[in-house]
C-alpha cells in the first residue's frame, strides 16, 4: 500500500455534482498493492492517524491530526502503483485488482473514521474520474509505503 499524504488548508474532490471537502488537515492519495491485505489497510490507518506533521509554536512538526481532530480525505489512486521502469506507458500491473483495491481503501477509510480525536474524515469515488483541489500547507508532502 502506497499513499501520498499532503497537510492542506483545505481540500475537495468532485465527481459529478457530489462533492466532498474538508478543512485543516491531510489529503490522502491512496494507492492498493497486488498482495495487500487488512494488516496494510490497518498499518496505513494508524500511520496516517498518528504522523506527527503539523506545527508546534516553535514550528516544529510535533502534532498528529489526532492531537487537534483535524480533518481527512482519502482518495483512491491506483496510479501510485504504476511502474515506469521501461518504456514511456506506465504499467498498471503491481496496482491491485478493483475488486481487491476497495475493500481495502474503503478498510482504512472506516478505521481512520473509528480512531479517537480523529477529525471529519471524507472520501472519493473509487475507480471514477475526479476532480481534486487543495491548498497544501508548507508545502508539507510525505510518501508512505506499508
Amino acid at each position: 500500500m502506497r499513499a501520498v499524504v499532503q497537510r492542506v488548508q483545505r481540500a475537495s474532490v468532485t465527481h459529478g455534482a457530489r462533492t466532498e471537502s474538508i478543512e485543516k488537515g491531510l489529503l490522502v492519495l491512496l494507492g492498493v498493492a497486488r498482495g495487500d491485505g487488512l494488516e496494510e489497510a490497518v498499518w496505513m490507518a494508524h500511520r496516517i492517524a498518528n504522523l506527527r506533521v503539523f506545527p508546534d509554536t516553535a514550528q516544529k512538526m510535533r502534532y498528529a491530526i489526532i492531537d487537534h481532530g483535524f480533518d481527512v480525505l482519502v482518495i483512491s489512486q491506483f496510479t501510485l502503483l504504476a511502474d515506469t521502469s521501461s518504456g514511456h506507458r506506465p504499467s498498471f500491473t503491481p496496482a491491485a485488482p478493483a475488486e481487491v483495491a476497495e475493500p481495502l481503501y474503503q478498510h482504512v477509510v472506516q478505521q481512520l473514521q473509528g480512531t479517537n480525536g480523529v477529525g471529519s474524515v471524507k472520501n472519493g469515488m473509487f475507480g471514477q474520474h475526479m476532480q481534486v483541489e487543495m491548498i497544501n500547507d508548507g508545502p508539507v508532502t510525505f510518501l508512505l509505503e506499508s
